[in-house]
């Protein structure tokens, strides 16, 4: 399968609710829109969005789709943060019918994902706030080969949007 991986975009320093109800600011909507665009353009879409349940994920994952002009994210509780590598490649065997699958979440751990399915040593990958990668994989085998892994300054490039607010 296409394993697509975006990090949320930049949201909220601060919260009083506490860090799961952290929101987007501007740029994060704009990094997530960004990202929808680039694979629509690309006609490289998921089948299905996952995401974490936490606020800033959830509106990436609209944002992302709105773009994309595809349904909706469905919510996994294990993308929340604190999401081993294993953890998601077992998961992810339950939606291996589908040719592409989309996972919005959280650093670390979309990088250390990365680089298990890599063979990397921890700290070799590192996703930017608004980062889409794409990976092939076959879970739950531990495998994987990196076919892109785009910063949202170049997806800003792409569209010739003001990367200042990258």
């Amino acid at each position: 399968m296409d394993l697509f991986l975006l990090r949320h975009g930049k949201a909220e320093n601060f919260n009083p609710a506490g860090d799961a109800a952290r929101v987007l600011v501007e740029k994060g909507h704009h990094q997530a829109e960004r990202a929808g665009r680039v694979l629509k353009r690309a006609g490289w879409l998921p089948d299905i969005v996952l995401v974490s349940p936490l606020v800033r994920t959830r509106q990436t994952a609209d944002a992302f789709c709105e773009a994309a002009g595809i349904p909706g994210a469905i919510l996994q509780g294990w993308l929340a943060c604190g999401m081993s590598p294993e953890r998601a490649l077992s998961e992810l065997t339950a939606f291996a019918e589908f040719k592409r699958v989309a996972l919005i979440g959280h650093e670390p751990d979309l990088s250390r994902l990365i680089g298990h399915l890599l063979g990397a040593s921890e700290g070799w990958v590192r996703m930017k706030k608004g980062s889409l990668a794409c990976l092939q994989v076959n879970p739950p085998t531990p495998i994987g080969a990196l076919e892109f892994l785009i910063p949202p300054r170049l997806t800003a490039d792409i569209w010739n949007v003001d990367d200042s607010l990258d």
